[in-house]
């Protein structure tokens, strides 16, 4: 099935991604890596179907429309602008979620 949408990641959520990693190679780096690269595979399936994906809870209180990707404990925050995913971050699910994390 061809990519319908070109999906961008914010220097923000690649920060999110990098803290990601190193959080959880304080454990394991092996485990950092193989959970990252299983994100990274999660986060390019958007080009197929992001529609799939839930819109966040928080949509109402920030009056936004974002969507969010579920993977293990952590939460893919993107918004749909046209044919583009734009992931704006990529932050632990336990982490609420508010303007001031969007901005940046």
């Amino acid at each position: 099935m061809p990519a319908k949408y070109r999906v961008e990641i914010t220097p923000t959520a690649e920060q999110d991604i990098e803290a990601t990693w190193d959080y959880i190679a304080q454990d394991s780096p092996e485990n950092a890596s193989a959970f990252i690269v299983a994100l990274g595979e999660q986060i390019d399936a958007l080009e197929r179907l992001p529609l799939r994906c839930p819109f966040i809870p928080e949509n109402e209180i920030l009056g936004t429309s974002y969507r969010h990707l579920l993977y293990g404990n952590y939460r893919t925050i993107f918004r749909i602008a046209g044919k583009t995913v734009i992931i704006l971050r990529v932050i632990h699910g336990a982490r609420l979620l508010d303007g001031a994390l969007l901005e940046g």
